[in-house]
């Protein structure tokens, strides 16, 4: 099982548009440090899969048939505006699964071309993925919003964004096993002001340390939160590393 970090912003990204912070600067001129909307890809035996969809260049990157399906946490445009253009794609199906979201985003119900949005997930409900196990577990965020675990061979990753703190059930779920990899939303700076929707930095280490994983990788970040973490000098505990494109974690 691997796991790939694709993008790893908020819905602003980074360099944020017209924005002369110095986190903005230096993605202008290191590609290194650019943020591009928050997805993953989930790869396993001889299955690839999508964690989102915010990419609005899916069909380049990935050939007809090079992916099995695609798994939307919710449907915010950041996280499924890459649909928008691959649906008109002829010839294959793709499967998209995710929450029972009624509304879903912009008319993708309504012509949904080549994607098929058939199944919905329930949560802590598992499912049999091409041989690993999926389990779906509610966050707290604006939107019908899904986390997911994914189980195979002793190993456990977690993937949740977007979500201000852990509702509980999900947080007793998640505690009753180790987690080897989570991948949790850290979208803002230390902030007194509890955010409705993300994390900021110090509600993130909260979970981290309620969940106790062996290692914990922090994405969905805004330009803030990196301007903080090079200005204020911010060690990190050794099992906590800040999300960065093209980031591997493979069990």
């Amino acid at each position: 099982m691997r796991l790939t970090l694709l993008g790893t912003g908020n819905a602003a990204q980074v360099p944020v548009y017209n924005c002369d912070c110095l986190a903005c600067i230096r993605a202008q001129t290191d590609l290194r440090y650019q943020r591009g909307p928050c997805s993953a890809l989930l790869e396993f035996d001889d299955s690839r899969w999508l964690i989102d969809s915010g990419l609005t260049d899916l069909s380049q990157r990935f050939s007809p048939g090079s992916l099995k399906g695609i798994l939307q946490t919710h449907y915010h445009a950041d996280h499924a505006q890459g649909l928008l253009h691959l649906r008109w794609g002829q010839g294959i199906r793709i499967p998209v699964l995710g929450p029972p979201d009624p509304d879903g985003f912009a008319d993708l119900y309504k012509h949904p071309g080549i994607l098929d949005f058939s199944r919905t997930l329930k949560v802590f409900e598992i499912i049999n993925l091409d041989g690993l196990q999926l389990t779906p577990v509610p966050l707290i965020h604006s939107k019908l919003t899904y986390g997911y675990v994914f189980a195979k061979e002793g190993k456990r990753f977690a993937y949740l964004t977007d979500t201000v703190g852990l509702p509980t059930d999900t947080e007793d779920y998640l505690k009753a096993e180790t987690i080897d990899v989570l991948v949790l939303d850290c979208s803002f700076p230390p902030n007194e002001k509890i955010s409705r929707n993300h994390n900021d930095f110090t509600m993130a280490m909260k979970v981290v340390e309620t969940l106790n994983p062996r290692l914990a990788v922090l994405t969905h970040i805004g330009h803030e939160l990196d301007v903080w973490l090079m200005t204020e000098g911010v060690k990190l505990p050794a099992d906590v590393v800040i999300g960065r494109e093209g980031m591997c974690f493979s069990s």
